[in-house]
């Protein structure tokens, strides 16, 4: 069976190479490159009718169709990150306890205005214990707005 495949590899090789001078002959060939460079002309002025004649019926072209589906992917993508960003949100808040938590800290913060008005409301006459005493002017000073007497010194 050895010579058996190693006839058969020969044989494809050399179909391979045979095919290959073929392909490499026909892509050098004037005629053969010309009739592709028409046929492809001709696709494109086929296309571009198409696509005329399917705006004059108001209907979508192929072209038409594949950007609307990329703009249809790129806005589903978007959604995608907002529901995920949402998503997140909602486990943040979810994350943060609930409303007695709140509640509790809003009990706190009361409590503690509390206190702050009670010591703010004391007497108005009555001092508080810190506060020290108004100072008195000398009997030397002259009132606001008057010369000093002669002889008398400047503060």
């Amino acid at each position: 069976m050895t010579e058996d495949e190693g006839l058969r590899e020969r044989v494809t090789r050399q179909g391979e190479e045979a095919i290959g001078k073929l392909a490499q002959e026909l892509i050098e060939s004037p005629i053969v490159s010309g009739a592709l460079s028409a046929a492809f002309e001709t696709r494109g002025r086929a296309v571009r009718a198409q696509e005329v004649a399917m705006g004059a019926l108001n209907l979508p072209s192929a072209s038409d169709l594949e950007r609307l589906t990329r703009r249809l992917r790129g806005v589903s993508q978007r959604l995608e990150g907002i529901e995920d960003a949402v998503d997140r949100l909602e486990q943040r808040i979810d994350g943060l306890g609930t409303t007695s938590v709140v509640r509790q800290h809003l009990a706190a913060i009361e409590a503690t205005l509390k206190r702050i008005e009670t010591a703010g409301a004391k007497p108005a006459g009555a001092a508080p214990a810190d506060a020290k005493p108004a100072a008195t002017k000398p009997a030397s000073a002259a009132p606001a707005g008057t010369k000093p007497a002669a002889g008398a010194k400047r503060h």
